[in-house]
C-alpha cells in the first residue's frame, strides 16, 4: 500500500514536471513573456550593434556612395582626396553627414534583421529537427536571407533618404523630414522606392553569406578550440570574414540601387535594373563601373560586419546575464 502511495506521488510529481515544461514550451511558442523577452532583447541588441557598427565607418561610407553615384575613377588616393578636402572645406563633421538619416534606417534595419534572424532559425530548426542545435548548411543561408530581406522591405525609403543626404551639399536638404517631402512633391512617391528590386536581389546573398558565414566560423570554432563561445577578437574576425564574403558577392547590385536611388539629383535617367548595368558598363567598364569602390568596400564593409555581430553577440550575453542575475535577486 505504502509503495502504491509513493507510486502515485511520483506520478503525480512527474505530472507536474510534464505540466509545467509543456507550459513553458507553448508560452515560448505562442507569445509568453520568455518570447516576449527574447524578442526585445534581439530588438534592443540589433539596434545598438547597427548604431556602433555604421557610425564606426560612416566617413569611408559616405566616400564610397559618392564615387559610386559618379562617373570619376576610384581609387584609394582620390577616396583619402576627398575625405580630406571635404574635412577642410566643411569641417570635420561633416565627414558623418547623413549618418543621422543613416542611423534612423539603420537602428530599425539591424534590430528587425537581428531579431528576424534569431526567428528565422528557430522556426527553421524546428521545422528541419535541429531546434537549439547549429542548422544545416541550406537553412542556415535561408535564414540570413530571410532576415535581410525582411529588413529590407519594411525599412526602404530610409535608405532611399540616407542616400541622397550622402551625395547633395546640406544647402539641398536641411533634414530627414525635408527629404522625404521634397522628393515626394518634385519627383514622386515612386521615387521613394526607386532602386527597391536591386535592393532585394542584392540583399540574399549579401545577407544570406554574412550570417552563413559568421554562424559557420562560431560552429567551426566551437568544435575545435572546445570553448562553446569565441573570444571577443575572434569574433571580430568572424564578423570580417562574413562582411568579406557578403558584400563581394553583390556589390554590383549595391552600385545599381545607388545610381537609381540618386538619379534625381545626378541628372541621369535609370530605369531599370539590366539598362542601368549597361550604361555603367559602357561608360566605365565592368570592373571600374560596376565593382568601383570595392577596395574601400574591402576596408569598411569588414569593419562594420565584424562589429556589428560582435556587439549583438556581447549585448545578448550582457543581456541575459542581467536577467539570470535579476531572476536569481527574486
Amino acid at each position: 500500500m505504502g509503495r502504491g502511495v509513493q507510486e502515485q506521488r511520483a506520478s503525480h510529481a512527474q505530472g507536474e514536471v510534464l505540466t509545467l515544461a509543456s507550459s513553458s514550451q507553448s508560452e515560448v511558442r505562442y507569445g509568453g513573456p520568455k518570447l516576449t523577452r527574447s524578442v526585445l532583447n534581439s530588438l534592443f541588441s540589433g539596434a545598438l550593434a547597427g548604431a556602433v557598427a555604421k557610425t564606426a565607418v560612416a566617413p569611408l561610407d559616405r566616400t564610397k556612395i559618392i564615387f559610386q553615384v559618379s562617373s570619376a575613377r576610384f581609387s584609394a588616393k582620390e577616396a583619402y582626396r576627398l575625405i580630406y578636402r571635404t574635412y577642410l572645406k566643411d569641417g570635420l563633421l561633416s565627414l558623418w553627414r547623413g549618418n543621422s538619416a543613416t542611423m534612423v534606417r539603420v537602428i530599425p534595419y539591424a534590430a528587425i534583421q537581428f531579431c528576424a534572424h534569431e526567428q528565422y532559425k528557430g522556426l527553421l530548426g524546428g521545422y528541419y529537427g535541429f531546434q537549439g542545435k547549429a542548422l544545416p548548411l541550406i537553412p542556415r543561408f535561408l535564414a540570413g536571407s530571410m532576415a535581410g530581406l525582411t529588413a529590407a522591405m519594411l525599412t526602404y525609403p530610409l535608405d532611399m533618404v540616407r542616400a541622397r543626404m550622402a551625395v547633395t551639399p546640406k544647402e539641398m536638404y536641411s533634414n530627414i523630414l525635408h527629404v522625404f517631402m521634397r522628393i515626394t512633391r518634385e519627383e514622386g512617391p515612386k521615387t521613394l522606392y526607386r532602386g527597391f528590386t536591386p535592393t532585394m536581389l542584392g540583399v540574399i546573398p549579401y545577407a544570406g553569406l554574412s550570417f552563413f558565414t559568421y554562424d559557420t566560423l562560431k560552429k567551426i570554432h566551437a568544435e575545435h578550440s572546445g570553448r562553446s563561445q569565441p573570444y571577443t577578437h575572434e569574433r571580430l574576425a568572424f564578423g570580417a570574414c562574413a562582411g568579406l564574403i557578403g558584400q563581394s558577392a553583390s556589390y554590383p547590385l549595391d552600385v545599381v540601387r545607388r545610381r537609381m536611388q540618386t538619379a534625381g539629383v545626378t541628372g541621369h535617367t535609370y530605369g531599370t535594373i539590366l539598362g542601368t548595368m549597361r550604361e555603367i558598363v559602357s561608360e566605365e567598364g565592368i570592373v571600374r563601373g560596376l565593382y568601383k569602390g570595392l577596395s574601400m568596400n574591402w576596408v569598411k564593409g569588414p569593419m562594420a560586419v565584424g562589429i556589428s555581430f560582435t556587439t549583438f553577440d556581447l549585448t545578448q550575453i550582457l543581456l541575459r546575464k542581467l536577467e539570470q542575475m535579476g531572476y536569481t535577486a527574486r
